[in-house]
């Protein structure tokens, strides 16, 4: 959703976990991304009785499909999962575990050099939702950036095809992802500076035609 999670909420989930007797699994790849202070749930007091957590050089460091990943438990799960995973595979490639090595050994400025791109490609992001009257937090982290419709409008389906057909710009319905996407559309960080600005030219020039002809 590209909320950004909080100690609190970890606390509840670990306390909700522990008292229901369920394993918490905490998926973490965009911990690094356009977040000033990364957390993990383990750092919960009693987290490790009850929680796992995953996280993903995919997204940290560009890394897509070359799964490599990390999980973080108590030894009793890991060693479960161990037992599991030697069913399915032997582990990966060493080459690309030795590129893996050489991505998590670089310099925190590394790191600020790829937050400092995303923050630029956020500000395309939310100049576009801007453009569509929007509403968002400027706060979301990740590679997306979520925006909630105005109320005049429909629903994320019928305002997406409409941009589409119109500004020739596809934009994510909320609405793939359940009914509680309904009212919202999202923008992907994938995209470059200039894809970025051109779609928000795009729409520009739409949105001021139908202003012309008073659609």
């Amino acid at each position: 959703t590209g909320a950004r999670a909080t100690p609190d909420l970890f606390k509840r989930l670990v306390a909700f976990g522990n008292k229901h007797g369920i394993v918490i699994c905490h998926d973490n790849p965009y911990s690094f991304i356009l977040n000033h202070q990364p957390l993990s749930i383990l750092s919960v007091d009693g987290a490790k009785d009850g929680c796992i957590e995953l996280n993903s050089l995919s997204k940290s460091h560009n890394m897509t499909g070359w799964r490599m990943g990390m999980l973080a438990s108590n030894p009793q799960f890991v060693k479960w999962i161990l037992k599991e995973k030697s069913n399915i595979d032997s582990g990966q490639f060493k080459p690309m575990q030795l590129a893996a090595v050489a991505a998590l050994s670089e310099p925190d400025q590394w790191y600020d050099n790829m937050n400092m791109l995303y923050r630029e490609r956020r500000r395309w992001a939310e100049m576009i939702l801007l453009l569509l009257r929007c509403h968002f937090d400027k706060e979301q982290t990740g590679l997306f950036v979520w925006g909630k419709l105005p109320d005049y409008e429909a629903g994320s389906r019928e305002f997406v095809d409409e941009i589409l057909y119109n500004a020739h710009v596809f934009l994510t319905p909320g609405a793939i992802f359940g009914s509680n996407g309904e009212r919202y559309i999202r923008i992907s960080l994938g995209a470059n500076i200039s894809k970025l600005s051109e779609a928000y030219n795009r729409i520009e020039r739409y949105i001021n035609s139908r202003m012309v002809t008073g659609g």
